[in-house]
């Protein structure tokens, strides 16, 4: 199927690698139009080009934490491509130094919560008056499986922001439903990306952890959280909003997990 986002106008951040690339490949193939927020340029002028150059997409340097780069962003896809329909705010960290509260200093804790929610804050907020105003908008903020249960790999900061990110998410997705614009939390279990991958790298026995918990027995790929964000980006989720949508390989709901 093509064509399920036919002539929308989506803003991705993180939207060079992962969850985002394979979310803004997807948005593209589907007929939408793309703003990318990242900070790898190098990467982003790539991607622009693989899409089909600046009549489909475009890449900004953005600082996601930054107020006046976020809303800049968002001006630019309405002045670009002339609206604002879509909003993945999937921009995130987990930084190895982030681990148990015990040993996760301050410095560190307050790094991982303004790119995990502070960015995701004023995403929302930059979003929102464009989708107001026409009436429409789907919004989609990654959160994760561990903002619904704890991890087995203590992240303290992470797994915070991220139920901030939930908890967000369902406030202005019940705030906004008789406005038109729809706000979801994308909740993954772990997925197969740049940041799973760094893990194994340097702690593969605690990577290891989390597989063992998914019934499915495998990692998630970006390419399924991209269709799951698609779904929530069309009008097939034309009824949901303040949810949260876990796409986890069955982890949130196993008590035990045969071997």
């Amino acid at each position: 199927m093509t064509g399920r986002i036919d002539g929308k106008v989506a803003v991705v951040t993180g939207g060079c690698s992962g969850i985002g690339l394979a979310t803004v490949q997807r948005f593209v193939a589907e007929g939408a139009k793309v703003v990318i927020g990242d900070i790898a340029d190098d990467a982003g002028a790539k991607v622009v080009a693989d899409l089909g150059g600046a009549d489909v997409a475009t890449y900004m340097h953005v600082d996601v934490t930054d107020k006046d780069e976020v809303d800049a962003l968002f001006k630019t896809a309405k002045d670009t491509y002339g609206s604002v329909d879509i909003a993945f705010n999937n921009a995130g960290i987990s930084p190895p130094e982030d681990d148990s509260i015990l040993d996760t200093d301050l410095d560190a804790w307050r790094k991982v919560q303004e790119v995990n929610l502070t960015s995701v804050y004023l995403c929302c907020k930059a979003a929102l008056p464009y989708m107001l105003e026409q009436k429409s908008g789907s919004i989609i903020n990654t959160a994760s499986f561990v903002a619904v249960m704890g991890s087995a790999t203590s992240q303290i900061s992470y797994s915070a922001s991220k139920g901030g990110v939930l908890t967000m998410s369902r406030e202005l997705g019940v705030q906004f439903a008789r406005e038109g614009v729809r706000v979801n939390a994308l909740c993954p279990g772990p997925v197969n990306t740049p940041l799973l991958k760094e893990l194994f790298a340097s702690d593969p026995e605690r990577a290891a952890r989390r597989l063992v918990h998914v019934p499915m027995g495998r990692f998630g790929e970006p390419e399924e959280m991209a269709s799951a964000v698609l779904f929530l980006a069309s009008d097939d989720s034309s009824f949901i909003t303040a949810n949260t949508f876990l796409v986890d390989g069955g982890l949130s709901g196993a008590y035990v997990t045969p071997l």
